[in-house]
């Protein structure tokens, strides 16, 4: 194809793909939008064609990032990891980082992390690891989770002797 034949198909899908867009019934705008938004549409097609500036794409890639904070005090706190992206704490990245359109690769490629790099607060993974395994997972089947079994404690009837019996024994102060 030639670039002229490229132009033409850019103009008339970035075109077409802007009708199909104000033939919603949902979208809601104002005449003086139209333009910018055809614009911004030819632009993304032209990119997605191929036939986007040549100068463009290596300034993209050499944009350098500057960290909010150093790798060494974003895992400081066991509670939570500090973004580098805003210097926010979080329990987890994987939320923050997808929206702001990143993936966790792409994160530590960004800031030059290594590849273990934690997404995830150290405290809340051993929390979630201890609900884990009390619940149960991570066991072959026919096993019994220990944890569960010693914390579950034994049902008394309703009344008398064997509810006093049965609290002497869980308190561990059996006569």
């Amino acid at each position: 194809m030639s670039d002229e034949t490229i132009q033409l198909d850019a103009v008339e899908l970035a075109t077409e793909l802007t009708i199909a867009w104000l033939s919603n019934p949902n979208t809601r705008t104002s005449a003086d939008d139209v333009p910018a938004f055809l614009a911004q549409m030819h632009s993304s097609v032209q990119s997605l064609i191929g036939g986007a500036n040549e100068a463009n794409a290596p300034a993209a890639d050499t944009e350098q990032y500057t960290p909010a904070v150093s790798a060494r005090k974003s895992l400081a706190n066991p509670d939570f990891i500090v973004s580098m992206i805003d210097g926010k704490p979080y329990k987890t990245l994987r939320r923050h980082l997808t929206t702001n359109g990143l993936t966790p690769e792409e994160y530590r490629a960004r800031y030059n992390l290594k590849a273990d790099y934690p997404m995830v607060a150290e405290a809340y993974s051993e929390a979630r690891r201890i609900m884990a395994k009390s619940i149960g997972l991570g066991r072959k089947p026919g096993q019994k989770a220990e944890s569960a079994a010693r914390s579950t404690p034994t049902k008394a009837k309703r009344g008398g002797k064997a509810a006093l019996e049965a609290a002497k024994e869980a308190l561990g102060t059996a006569e």
